[in-house]
């Protein structure tokens, strides 16, 4: 009996965990499981774009390239859609632009089918939209001036990391981090260079938000392999993280960030009608508000506890004035309110909150008695807009990812945002950004930015593009452009017309 049970028991561990008793398989490139990812894939369409009137031809190139190692096994599959300019004599000498979104951990279907790709999802501004979702000719993709190629990040979009039992060597820790992100995007920019033979091409980075902070780092790297771009294009930048006052209790004892974000509590304010006495023109109160928030403000908060009754009241009031809270309010939060607490309270008398990214949306509060929102309104209109109307596109017209899951947003924790050694403190990319600028002094730097977004708050950026540690003799390779608009501007139709055209300008201009 007992010999009988033993003969059991080793038929159940067999069974129940095979790599004990037998010899690991090692998957291969045939294994139909992993065949896509450890090959590069690619389906090539063609097109036509009406930009502003002018048609144009182009080739659609949607697929994934493979990244290696040292030792030529592959450690990651990123996904990507590229689109060239049809019926040129050189194409090796037409302008470039790669394109990516941030997060961290976000994939590229928002600056894809919302602001450059030939086509366009189709969103009624800050008024909602049901299926079915449609896709139409954007009047305004970056083609007429660039070839384009969007990229998403690693653990997004149809990629994959690809790990030992895939037959690869990848790990989480290779990609999700600062310097680890920023190298992926690196190798990616390299090895599309040499793949499609645009080495002579002029170069540039489109990133928004946390893809402004990869842009700084990418472009340092691409300087150091001796690929020269002409130009670092910036969305809603985010540069240096001790700027946002999401994690201000987390630093205690800096208060810059109150500084930077109330330009855009008083433009919040200002589109909702909360202001005590509204201004008709929105930037003249704007440089009002500015100007206090750098003096008056500034030199209050930085008394801390030595403020003086007088001080502290006279300052709560002008706070009131520039951002429609209430006095109380403002005094029980000690002259410091946060983003989040912005968002939940301004609307408060009617149990509605604004958006973070893009405070001209507003929704209901599922928790009217929270200090801050449990969402982003504007998540809420335009998150499965974009979702179902890419996903229909890539795999109807781009004939691409039909037996793949597209991942719009990656898990992409545990994140390592301490960088290499001397960098100290929270995340930081402005050196980056100069150490570029001063190695090519002819390297051109746009900033563009909406005035109704809260995450990355527009004063910040141009707050932080003034204290780039450079020369100020490089100052004026830095343009700044600012939108009647939040964090994605181009969700705004007026926006998104004036950012194409600032945008292609400044490709013109530089190359």
């Amino acid at each position: 009996m007992k010999q009988h049970l033993k003969v059991l028991l080793f038929l159940f561990m067999l069974t129940s965990f095979p790599t004990m008793y037998s010899q690991k398989k090692e998957p291969t490139a045939s294994d139909s499981l992993f065949a896509k990812y450890l090959k590069p894939e690619k389906s090539v369409t063609e097109g036509t774009v009406t930009v502003e009137g002018k048609s144009i031809d182009y080739k659609a190139i949607a697929g994934t390239m493979v990244l290696k190692n040292d030792m030529e096994k592959p450690t990651i599959s990123m996904s990507y859609t590229a689109y060239f300019k049809e019926g040129l004599k050189d194409a090796s000498k037409r302008p470039i632009t790669f394109i990516y979104n941030g997060g961290p951990g976000s994939a590229t279907i928002w600056l894809h089918m919302g602001a450059w790709g030939p086509q366009r999802v189709f969103l009624k501004d800050t008024s909602r939209t049901k299926a079915p979702y449609k896709t139409v000719n954007n009047d305004y993709s970056l083609l007429d001036v660039s070839d384009l190629v969007f990229i998403d990040a690693p653990g997004t979009g149809f990629g994959k990391i690809i790990t030992e039992d895939m037959g690869g060597a990848g790990e989480k820790k290779d990609f999700y981090g600062t310097d680890q992100d920023a190298k992926a995007f690196t190798d990616f920019i390299t090895k599309f260079i040499s793949e499609f033979d645009r080495w002579n091409s002029p170069k540039y980075l489109f990133g928004e938000s946390y893809g402004t902070y990869r842009s700084a780092v990418v472009a340092k790297n691409l300087q150091e392999k001796n690929i020269s771009l002409n130009g670092v294009i910036l969305l809603s930048q985010l540069l240096s993280w001790d700027n946002m006052t999401e994690l201000a209790s987390e630093n205690p004892g800096n208060d810059k960030p109150f500084q930077l974000i109330l330009p855009s509590f008083a433009a919040t304010a200002w589109y909702h009608h909360k202001l005590p006495n509204r201004p008709e023109k929105l930037e003249p109160f704007l440089k009002e508000v500015e100007n206090f928030a750098l003096t008056d403000y500034a030199l209050a908060l930085n008394q801390g506890s030595d403020i003086s009754e007088a001080t502290f009241n006279a300052t709560a009031q002008k706070l009131h004035e520039y951002t429609g809270l209430p006095v109380d309010f403002i005094k029980k939060a000690n002259l410091r309110v946060n983003g989040p607490q912005f968002e939940k309270a301004l609307l408060g008398d009617t149990n509605e909150i604004t958006g973070r990214l893009d405070s001209r949306f507003k929704g209901e509060s599922s928790n009217p008695l929270g200090e801050t929102p449990a969402y982003d309104p504007m998540d809420s209109y335009i998150d499965a807009a974009f979702t179902s109307a890419y996903n229909n596109y890539t795999r109807t017209q781009l004939n691409f990812g039909k037996d793949r899951e597209y991942n719009v947003f990656g898990n992409v924790h545990p994140w390592e945002m301490n960088r290499k050694e001397g960098y100290v403190g929270f995340p930081n990319a402005m050196n980056d950004l100069a150490e570029a600028m001063v190695y090519n002094p002819d390297l051109k730097v746009m900033l563009n930015m909406g005035y109704f977004d809260l995450g990355t708050p527009y004063f910040e950026g141009i707050y932080e593009m003034k204290h780039l540690p450079m020369p100020n003799s490089l100052q004026k390779n830095i343009e700044y452009q600012t939108y009647m608009s939040g964090h994605m501007v181009y969700l705004h139709p007026e926006s998104l017309k004036l950012l194409h055209d600032n945008v292609a300008a400044f490709i013109k201009a530089t190359h």
